[in-house]
């Protein structure tokens, strides 16, 4: 999806997308530190660098699709204030809605009910999926923050070691 690439050879930054069946369940725990150690071309005398890369795996934001039970929905009728002329003062027009377990409140006073509460009943859906997607948005930057944690070489949880050619996974101690 986006990558960039750094001024010698290699990448400082990979971001991609996996599709598929359960993917998340299984790359989640390849989230943390993953250790490389190997010799590159440029090392004039053979040494060996050592270098890391933070994983992060994340499931894919899902659109967020409302169904608001009716029994959630405080709705009340009252009459409009305003200009509007005499019409203003007789009929019970505006709408106030209020989602009773969020406390989102929406309200629209024009000169028909019926107009006025769907008008607030769009305005309450677009509030209520504001606040999802930033609770959405919440949760899955913390569990990126616990994923990567501090991103230090001692939090690793797999080595590669190319010039041994050898992988140790840190978690389970085994080569």
């Amino acid at each position: 999806m986006e990558s960039r690439k750094t001024d010698l050879e290699g990448y400082s930054f990979v971001s991609f997308l996996v599709k598929g069946e359960k993917a998340f369940k299984y790359l989640k725990n390849e989230a943390g530190v993953h250790r490389v150690q190997r010799v590159p071309r440029t090392a004039k005398r053979g040494e060996r660098h050592t270098s890391t890369a933070t994983v992060a795996a994340l499931p894919e934001v899902q659109g967020i699709i409302l169904d608001i039970p009716e029994q959630d929905l405080k709705i009340e009728v009252r009459r409009a204030g305003g200009p509007g002329g005499q019409h203003v003062n007789k009929t019970e027009s505006a709408v106030r809605i209020t989602h009773l377990p969020t406390g989102i409140v929406a309200a629209s006073s024009e000169k028909s009910q019926h107009e006025n509460r769907k008008k607030a009943l769009l305005i309450l859906r677009e509030r209520l999926q504001k606040r999802l997607q930033s609770d959405q948005e919440k949760t899955i930057g913390g569990l990126r923050s616990t994923m990567i944690g501090t991103a230090e070489r001692s939090e690793k949880i797999r080595t590669y070691n190319y010039f041994q050619n050898r992988v140790t996974d840190h978690r389970i101690k085994v080569d």
